[in-house]
């Protein structure tokens, strides 16, 4: 095991899931529910399973995508999602 990329891992993905839909989401449900041990082991699988996909299809487009496309490829999704965001905002303020 990679102890180097293990810790690089958690690093970036704890980071990337802080404050986002999925946190405030589990924030609202532990919120309305007396049952928290319930909505952390339930959100807590959702992460593990969807990482596991990731993790699988990032593996099975390795050998057929050399990795710096699909960086690019993510990077040029996440710049088209951020205009996409910015032009929605700034529709609905009537501009």
């Amino acid at each position: 095991m990679d102890f180097k990329m293990m810790v690089t891992t958690f690093v970036m993905v704890f980071l990337a899931e802080l404050g986002d839909k999925t946190q405030l989401a589990t924030f609202c449900l532990s919120a309305d529910c007396d049952s928290n041990l319930s909505v952390f082991i339930g959100s807590a699988t959702a992460l593990v399973l969807s990482s596991l996909i990731a993790v699988l299809l990032g593996a099975a487009f390795s050998r057929f995508v050399p990795a710096h496309y699909i960086k690019l490829g993510a990077g040029a999704f996440f710049v088209l999602v951020g205009f996409w965001t910015l032009y929605s905002a700034m529709r609905s303020m009537g501009t």
